[in-house]
């Protein structure tokens, strides 16, 4: 493994910190800042809305800038937001900073999904992506250390800009090793390289199918992350304590799916894998509306994060195949845009639309969804197998 390579498995983890740590410790901070509990969802979309903007603007900052510089800058604004977080005195200064917390995100993921695309083999885009849930994991754990002292996820929230800064200081004392991988692929591309708009890149034949799987795949995920627990608690009749293990164990399928798919993408092509990942969401979405032992029932949970696992990274990894390297920039930044309006609006949707029916939905919604999704994906296989792209 590269010294490269090495930095940006640990890039993926420090960009998984922040992510869940929020939404974790919302309680505490909502008390000293004496804000509503609602105001949490304002700010995670706040920050949502940055990271789609970023997204669509990736492929012409990196191609002005290089992915180095994009990383730099982008990891920089997240430690900044992040100390911000640290010092706020009033929930207003949340959004602000929810404001470059957001642009940085997208920017260096849209960045670095493009660049380990072009540049690595399938099984590192899986393991990367495994990496990020260790980072997401670790959030959360590092600020509770701090949680019993007053004002402790003040704390907290200032050891990961701490070490998202210890990031940057990495990334520019490295600056020459992208370079020289980026300097390496440019030798060996040839014609125009203009750089495409995101409107030339929609324009591109079934690239709105390859979003409607990304939008979908986002629904997916983060409505079964989101109101797992609570489908559990309100219609299984399970205790708050045994859901939140269940839905533990969604996010622990995807972090364990995500190591063996790296394995397993050594042998097997990325379009078997996301076909395999999405048959196995359509197995846990109905394992949870068959009339089963409730034991049996929630499993459909761990299985749909084991179904999920391969299918973003296989997805992401698959882009340059399908539609040229060329292209791959503004189609990534294309893809991570709509995976965050997925994920951004497919939650509250189900819960608009829980409260006119019920929480029994959940299970169906999921399987509309995943349904959506695989057949966008075999649609999308099979008109680039007409036109010989796969």
């Amino acid at each position: 493994m590269t010294a490269l390579l090495i930095i940006i498995y640990i890039a993926f983890i420090s960009l998984g910190l922040p992510d869940s740590v929020l939404g974790s410790v919302w309680p505490v901070i909502r008390v000293d800042l004496s804000a509503p509990v609602s105001l949490v969802g304002y700010v995670a979309m706040t920050v949502s809305a940055g990271t789609v903007i970023s997204s669509l603007m990736s492929n012409r900052l990196v191609a002005r800038f290089g992915t180095a510089k994009v990383t730099v800058v982008s990891v920089a604004m997240t430690a900044f937001a992040l100390l911000g977080y640290s010092l706020v005195g009033h929930a207003a200064f949340l959004f602000l900073l929810a404001i470059p917390l957001g642009l940085g995100a997208g920017s260096v993921d849209a960045a670095l999904n493009n660049f380990i695309a072009l540049h690595y083999e399938s099984k590192h885009m899986n393991w990367l992506h495994c990496f990020w849930g260790v980072g997401a994991t670790a959030g959360p754990l590092i600020v509770s250390l701090f949680l019993a002292n007053p004002g402790g996820w003040r704390t907290g929230y200032l050891v990961i800009a701490a070490l998202q800064f210890a990031l940057v200081l990495v990334l520019l004392l490295t600056m020459k090793l992208w370079k020289g991988k980026e300097q390496q692929a440019a030798k060996g591309e040839q014609g125009e390289q203009r750089v495409l708009t995101n409107r030339e890149a929609l324009a591109i034949p079934s690239v709105k199918l390859a979003l409607v799987s990304f939008i979908f795949f986002s629904v997916t995920e983060t409505t079964t992350g989101l109101w797992s627990s609570s489908y559990l608690v309100g219609v299984e009749g399970i205790s708050a304590a045994a859901a939140a293990r269940w839905t533990a164990s969604f996010y622990g399928g995807i972090t364990l799916g995500r190591l063996l798919s790296g394995f397993l993408s050594i042998k097997i092509k990325n379009a078997a894998l996301i076909r395999a990942g999405q048959l196995v969401c359509v197995l846990g979405a109905l394992l949870l509306i068959l009339p089963l032992p409730v034991a049996v029932s929630a499993a459909g949970i761990t299985i749909i994060g084991l179904g999920t696992a391969p299918v973003f990274p296989a997805m992401l990894h698959e882009t340059p195949v399908r539609f040229g390297s060329r292209a791959s920039g503004a189609i990534m930044g294309l893809q991570m845009a709509v995976a965050y309006l997925g994920g951004t609006l497919g939650s509250p949707l189900f819960g608009a639309l829980s409260s006119l029916t019920s929480l029994r939905l959940l299970p169906f919604y999921l399987l509309i969804a995943v349904l959506i999704m695989l057949s966008a994906s075999e649609l999308l296989d099979e008109r680039l197998r007409v036109q010989g792209k796969s």
